[in-house]
């Protein structure tokens, strides 16, 4: 897989893949315009909305609604800035099945963004001359 991350003015910045566009920008006291997420609110976001595939996929398997299920993402910062801790809350309606709640976690756990955190690829970061 491929992506294309171009600088379409300002503090923007977007990444372009397929037919699809992530932009992104950041806000004005970071010199941009806040037309769109920051780069780190967009991984931030993929954490949860990857659980979030895998929990739709588990009622879609079973024919249990989704409309009412939500997942709440809390990080916990470190001194230094960084995020040092992400909860996942899954919230359910009162009328969803109790026999459920623990293996809607273990689906949420498997998460190939989550997975991909805890087994970290190695960054090959260099210059080419195009």
């Amino acid at each position: 897989m491929e992506m294309i991350i171009d600088f379409p003015g300002g503090a923007r910045v977007d990444a372009h893949y397929g037919n699809h566009t992530i932009k992104t920008d950041q806000p004005f006291q970071g010199g941009g315009e806040d037309s769109a997420p920051t780069p780190f609110s967009v991984f931030l976001a993929s954490i949860g909305t990857c659980a979030g595939i895998y929990v739709l996929g588990f009622c879609r398997q079973r024919g249990l609604p989704t409309e009412n299920i939500r997942i709440v993402e809390r990080m916990q910062y470190a001194p230094t800035g960084m995020v040092e801790n992400v909860d996942l809350e899954i919230q359910v309606p009162a009328d969803f099945p109790a026999k459920y709640y623990d293996a809607l976690v273990r689906v949420a756990d498997q998460c190939k963004v989550k997975q991909t955190l805890a087994n970290p690829p190695h960054f090959n970061v260099f210059t080419k001359v195009a």
